[in-house]
């Protein structure tokens, strides 16, 4: 069904919910408008947005009744063959390709015969004064000679079409706790990991550790394994170097047995330049899928830039969108580099410190029209889907429903909270850290827009930054994890690591995110096989045998963290509730706030106990809930868990709680009865 909207009323609707947003009311308008307009332009009000996003059933490798049909795009093509095995990877008159319209529009029609499961090909595209070999743009299926290192297509056409277990699975109206995870480097053993080996062995301790949300990585095939996904030259390919298309269904499907919805990341922001395996001059042209010239170049990324304006181009991502939601039943998108997308300027060193820098003429309208169309096509097909932007700009009203005037993210991320704890642990020592401006760095997001917290993702985790472990521990984490041993250090980086992350869950707006392995605090940085360190395997894995050993100190912060997931899903928390300071103690460094039921206080001082110390909070009975000093995760134990804390009442009637706070600890307390005063 077509969307009916009223573009003055939405702008207004955006601006009711933020009117600092008044003066540029009229911009918002015009670009309500042109997402209203691309979408006719795309569908000439014939057909609704989820008819015309089917490209996928249309070009590319499909079998029919008694025979394969091919079709492909390719405007400025001369001719095309498609070669492979079959033909001995030589151009066959009875492979060629014929036009079939005049947008560039080329099919082949063959025997049911002609190719066979298992078997390579790729296509032989002309163009005038040149020719070249490309995989299909919408190839299903892509492999890498182990010998040669050449991709190819292959066709894939099992005996038996693979059979979910799950049904429909839906999400559950919870807070997304999100685990970030890459297959390849899932196992422990220094090579690339299998779809299979991530079923077998990590989903389960996902769903041990409490997360209900995964966050797939580098899942669309890309030619180089370094790029960690995010250079992608396949669109419609998972990656075979992990395994099969049947590999990848049943590892969501278990996923979806175990209660774990599946996210995947999707690169739409650009892609990667090379020629043969991905987009880069498909039909001879630069500009077939990317804007012409410099602004088709991405010179940060080395990669290309996608023309959103095309409506072929759209075709394609939009597809593309209902291509993984359908063919594997993902749950949802994390759409990766939305600032590159949104602005000429990719946001490359820009700082954004006015709304005027979000409505000028450097930002891409038609990359806006393009979120907002993908936004209401996912939730078209999958009410329920999840979608993520990350967008460090923080521009208005991404998270806001297209209903409300916005681009129709469920969420986005609060990029500035990883940089926050990064940039604090790197440059001041905790003695010196200012409460009030890790209040507000923690809880500075936009009102009315759905927000994921996170103290680090995989981007902190690579070479060349270092995880809060490491910047917390430093090179004692290789010598001094025994539990057998005490280390100043080591105790006060677990002491922070603990408090830190519950500082992020406890402040976040609507959902957390993890990455792999940095629960229990990976002793090692991410890196990738490349010629800088001897191709070697060695830092891009995950080794679990540390978090599993009960000698070593890893197990206690992998015990803190699932007690922590836990208790998030128990008290809804993060979900959108109120948040409210009860008391900032620079000198003290004490922080305390209210969220929900659940009363928060964080003794961030390296040597001070605060004993009887009044935390203000509403007249009852509140019992402790969540310790970071408990010795089960690697604390001390110096409160009673099961003492209860009365409130007490001073001179003007106002109630408190009556705490001892030894450094370096949180506490989480909850109410469990209340009483009149």
């Amino acid at each position: 069904m077509i969307h009916s909207y009223r573009p003055a009323q939405l702008a207004a609707r955006l601006v009711e919910s933020d009117p600092d947003l008044k003066a540029f009311e009229p911009v918002i308008r015009r670009r309500i408008e042109a997402v209203r307009k691309t979408e006719h332009r795309l569908t000439g009000g014939r057909m609704p947005l989820t008819e015309f996003a089917a490209g996928h059933l249309f070009f590319g490798l499909h079998r029919q009744p008694g025979e394969w049909v091919f079709r492909e795009w390719a405007p400025n093509a001369t001719a095309i063959y498609l070669i492979g095995e079959r033909t001995r990877w030589r151009e066959e008159p009875g492979f060629a390709l014929q036009p079939i319209d005049s947008h560039g529009v080329w099919e082949i029609r063959l025997p049911a015969d002609a190719l066979g499961h298992g078997e390579q090909y790729r296509l032989r595209v002309h163009w005038p004064g040149g020719a070249g070999d490309r995989i299909p743009s919408y190839a299903r299926r892509v492999v890498q000679d182990p010998r040669t290192l050449i991709f190819n297509a292959q066709v894939w056409e099992p005996a038996a079409a693979y059979e979910w277990k799950t049904g429909d699975f839906r999400s559950a109206d919870e807070p997304p706790l999100i685990y970030e995870a890459h297959v390849g480097m899932a196992q422990e053993a220094e090579r690339v990991g299998t779809y299979v080996e991530f079923s077998d062995h990590v989903l389960p301790r996902i769903a041990a550790a409490g997360y209900n949300t995964i966050q797939l990585m580098a899942i669309p095939e890309h030619p180089y394994y370094g790029s960690f996904g995010y250079h992608v030259a396949n669109f419609f390919a998972a990656s075979s170097r992990f395994g099969t298309p049947e590999d990848l269904k049943a590892l969501i499907d278990r996923a979806h047995g175990m209660g774990l919805r599946v996210l995947m990341d999707l690169v739409h922001s650009h892609s990667v330049s090379n020629e043969v395996e991905g987009l880069g001059r498909f039909d001879g042209t630069r500009y077939q899928y990317f804007h012409r010239g410099e602004r088709g170049i991405h010179r940060a990324w080395d990669s290309r830039c996608f023309d959103y304006g095309k409506p072929e181009v759209l075709h394609f991502l939009l597809s593309n969108c209902r291509y993984w939601l359908e063919e594997y039943r993902v749950d949802g998108f994390r759409f990766d580099g939305i600032t590159s997308m949104l602005y000429l300027h990719h946001g490359l060193e820009k700082a954004f410190t006015s709304y005027a820098d979000y409505y000028n003429d450097t930002v891409d309208e038609d990359a806006l029209s393009y979120l907002a169309l993908a936004n209401q096509l996912i939730h078209d097909l999958r009410p329920d889907a999840i979608t993520i932007a990350e967008d460090i700009s923080g521009m208005p009203g991404l998270a806001e429903s297209l209903d409300a005037g916005g681009t129709g993210f469920d969420y986005r991320f609060a990029m500035g909270v990883p940089d926050y704890w990064i940039r604090l642990t790197k440059e001041t020592p905790d003695e010196f850290w200012s409460m009030g401006q890790l209040w507000h760095e923690l809880t500075n997001r936009r009102a009315d827009e759905q927000t994921i917290s996170y103290a680090e993702s995989h981007d902190q985790a690579l070479v060349g930054d270092q995880t809060l472990i490491f910047r917390l521990v430093g090179s004692r984490i290789y010598t001094h994890m025994s539990v057998m041993t005490e280390d100043i250090a080591v105790s006060r980086g677990i002491a922070l690591h603990k408090m830190i992350r519950l500082a992020t869950l406890a402040t976040a707006g609507h959902g957390y995110l993890n990455f792999m392995g940095n629960e229990f605090g990976h002793p090692e940085w991410i890196d990738f096989p490349r010629e800088g360190n001897q191709w070697s395997f060695r830092y891009a894995r995950r080794q679990w045998r540390l978090m599993d050993d009960p000698l070593l100190r890893y197990h206690h912060l992998a015990a803190f963290d699932r007690e922590m997931a836990s208790f998030a899903l128990r008290s809804g928390i993060p979900f959108g509730q109120e948040i409210f300071l009860l008391h900032l103690d620079e000198g003290g460094r004490i922080l305390a706030f209210l969220r929900g039921k659940q009363v928060f206080v964080f003794n961030f001082h390296p040597d001070h106990a605060a004993v009887d110390y009044w935390i203000p909070a509403a007249p009852g009975v509140y019992r402790v809930e969540l310790d970071t000093d408990r010795a089960a995760y690697g604390g001390l134990e110096r409160q009673d868990p099961e003492l209860a804390h009365h409130t007490l009442t001073d001179r003007i009637h106002r109630h408190f709680l009556s705490l001892y706070l030894p450094p370096r600890t949180a506490l989480v307390l909850t109410a469990v009865e209340g009483r009149d005063e």
